[in-house]
Order: C-alpha cells, then sequence, then structure tokens
C-alpha cells in the first residue's frame, strides 16, 4: 500500500450491495473494483494486486467458499465475507476456508468500514511489529519452520507455505511465546485486537487450518501447535534455532 490507498475488490452478485459499499469504501479513501461472481473476480485478482476482498456466499456459478479457497491457493491477501448466512457453522466453514473476518447481513456500512481498515492496519504494520529495537527483522525458526515477518513467509521442511494473513499473525504471535499457553480469549485479543465481539471458536477454526497446511509439508511442525485441553494453545519448541 505504502503512500497509495488501499485497493479493495467487492465480489457480489447483487448491484444494490456493490453500489452501498463502493460508496462508503470510496468516501474512506479507498480505491474499489466491482465482480458480480467468482469467475470475474479471479480474473480481475490475476490482473491487479488487491490490497483487500470483500466477498459474498451465496453467488450464482461459484460460491464464496470455493472462490474463498481458489483465491487461498495462490494468494494471501486479506479477505472479508459478507452474507446473510450468520450461523455458527456458516463463520467456521467461512474461516476455515481461509477468510479473516465475517461479517452478517443486514450489517453497519460503518462497522464493515471500521473492520476494514483495522484489518489494513494489521497487515501493513506486521513487519514493524516483526522488528527489534535496532531496526533488524525477527525471524524465527526451529529445524523444520522457518517464519520471516518481513517477507510474511512460512517455510516448513524447505518449502514456502502459504497461510491467509490472520493464520500467518496467529502462528507468528505463538512462535513468539514458545511454550507460552494462551487461552482462547487471550488469542482473540493478542491477534484479533479489536472491539468487536467474536467467537472463541474462531480461533480453533485457524489453529485448524494452520495444522492443515502445516502437515501437507511437515507433520512434527504441524505438531508444535499443541492444544492443552481446559485452557488453550501454546507452540512447542524445545529446538529453537
Amino acid at each position: 500500500m505504502g503512500d497509495h490507498p488501499a485497493t479493495i475488490l467487492i465480489v457480489d452478485d447483487e448491484e444494490r450491495i456493490r453500489r452501498i459499499l463502493r460508496m462508503y469504501l470510496e468516501n474512506a479513501g479507498y480505491v474499489v473494483d466491482e465482480a458480480e461472481d467468482g469467475f470475474a473476480a479471479l480474473k480481475l485478482v490475476k490482473q491487479i494486486d488487491y490490497d483487500l476482498i470483500i466477498l459474498d456466499l451465496m453467488m450464482p456459478g461459484m460460491d464464496g467458499i470455493e472462490l474463498c479457497l481458489r483465491l487461498r491457493e495462490t494468494d494471501p491477501v486479506p479477505i472479508v465475507i459478507v452474507s446473510a448466512r450468520g450461523e455458527q457453522a456458516d463463520r467456521l466453514r467461512g474461516f476455515e476456508a481461509g477468510a479473516d473476518d465475517y461479517v452478517v447481513k443486514p450489517f453497519s456500512p460503518h462497522e464493515l468500514v471500521y473492520r476494514i481498515k483495522a484489518i489494513l492496519h494489521r497487515t501493513a504494520s506486521l513487519q514493524e511489529t516483526g522488528k527489534k529495537s535496532s531496526g533488524s527483522p525477527v525471524a524465527i525458526s526451529y529445524p523444520d519452520l522457518l517464519i520471516e515477518p518481513l517477507a510474511h513467509r512460512v517455510t516448513v521442511s524447505g518449502k514456502t507455505v502459504g497461510l491467509a494473513p490472520k493464520e500467518f499473525e496467529l502462528l507468528y504471535f505463538l512462535a513468539l511465546h514458545p511454550n507460552e499457553t494462551f487461552s482462547r480469549e487471550d488469542l482473540l485479543q493478542n491477534v484479533w485486537n479489536d472491539e468487536t465481539e467474536r467467537d472463541s471458536r474462531t480461533v480453533d477454526a485457524h489453529v485448524r487450518k494452520i495444522r492443515k497446511k502445516l502437515s501437507q509439508r511437515s507433520p512434527e511442525a504441524a505438531g508444535m501447535i499443541t492444544t492443552v485441553w481446559g485452557w488453550g494453545y501454546q507452540l512447542c519448541a524445545e529446538n529453537r534455532k
């Protein structure tokens, strides 16, 4: 992003919703593109490096979950799902597909803009949180796992693993505090750290997603994220380099 306004893609088959979102986002200073379905969105993503994508779940041809999964195959761009489906199971499906946030329709456009600002701010400041006071980057290294905050890159057994922004932030936070147990509420406060009320199972969904991705390269690396029953999670690290 730098000194340029963030570019956001809205993917929704309802023209009215796209028009409302565009108005509020442009008033907030963002550059906005629109796509009426998942296929059009994938074409745009190949041409433009978006800073954030807003997508609906219920769209013809390709629903939002499939689109989210396909985006996550190659792109770590932050994704916000906006959907009329508000059940907990729907939210968890969205997070497991790689979404960074989930907003239920009808929604407050002002709140959505706030959430987007918070996500973009955290994404932009992630590099700063990965620096020591001297300004040098803090790369965290274990035998099978390397986390590089400045490059926003995770390497497992020598191969890159693509994580969504919130997945990366969660893994990096745990790695910064090895062998320390955090409750789900602790992680919501430290990783999501906004004022929006969230279900603690959001953390569970992200942990499952991280473990699944790491296990594709190394079961040992995935096993470093351990569940402390009745309490929360920790990154068990005995052999940090």
